[in-house]
């Protein structure tokens, strides 16, 4: 691996930690890092994964003041997460190379959608407070099906566990925040260990990028406390729709 590349998957690593602390769009940053390194996209998505480990360590560990109080709602919701991570995990395990290529440009572009036509956190968790329903199954249920996503790719899915979080919890902004750290670092955790035995990791790159994600990672959670994401959110969808645009044309010209 040159010098350039590198330093290259070490800032998108920094940039995809604190995306990823603030907005949940850390893939969204690190991923095409990893294409433009070099890697082919199977390869580039499982060693995105395991590097996404240390941003799950980096922004844990910058939350624990939102996380005091949390752990009864948060244990029975790791076991869905981790569920979750399993099954998406196997699913990509048994993915075709090539029907990976041709499937990601529609997550992708579907992650950016959802993005661009999401409402603001703040009001998401102004709704929740109003008609929070606070029903443990229906969000382990939610857990566990976003879950599933965050282990086969998981661009954006940190933007759909926080809104999922304000919507049905009534909790704050970087309560939420926090929550959905713990919950997408527990998904990522078993999908890294199943995706570094039966996976084909790009190590090399897994360091500069885990070491970026660590120190976004750390610095998001008191970025988050202060700034309003949303020009972030719609900056980073605007580009995953280009990105999209482009696979696209790869997998299918």
């Amino acid at each position: 691996m040159s010098w350039w590349e590198w330093a290259l998957l070490l800032l998108a690593g920094v940039g995809g930690g604190l995306t990823g602390s603030i907005a949940g769009l850390a893939s969204l940053v690190s991923y095409p890092a990893l294409l433009a390194s070099g890697l082919p996209p199977v390869t580039a998505n499982v060693t995105n994964t395991v590097a996404l480990v240390f941003n799950g360590v980096g922004s844990i560990s910058a939350s624990r003041p939102e996380l005091v109080g949390q752990a009864r709602r948060l244990v029975p919701l790791s076991g869905a997460a981790l569920l979750g991570g399993v099954t998406g995990t196997v699913l990509l395990l048994l993915t075709p190379a090539g029907g990976f290529e041709r499937i990601v440009p529609f997550l992708i572009a579907g992650a950016s959608v959802a993005i661009l036509v999401q409402r603001p956190p703040r009001e998401l968790a102004a709704e929740g407070a109003r008609h929070s329903t606070r029903s443990q199954w229906g969000l382990a249920l939610g857990v566990y099906a976003i879950a599933i996503y965050g282990g086969y790719f998981g661009a954006a899915a940190g933007v759909l566990m926080l809104a999922m979080f304000l919507l049905t919890t009534g909790t704050t902004v970087p309560r939420g925040n926090a929550a959905k750290n713990v919950l997408l670092f527990v998904a990522n955790l078993v999908a890294a260990v199943g995706f570094a035995l039966f996976a084909d990791v790009a190590w090399a790159a897994v360091l500069p990028l885990a070491i970026g994600f660590f120190v976004g990672g750390r610095l998001g959670p008191r970025v988050v406390r202060r700034v309003d994401g949303t020009w972030l959110r719609r900056v980073i969808a605007v580009l995953g729709l280009g990105l999209a645009l482009k696979l696209g044309f790869d997998a299918f010209g």
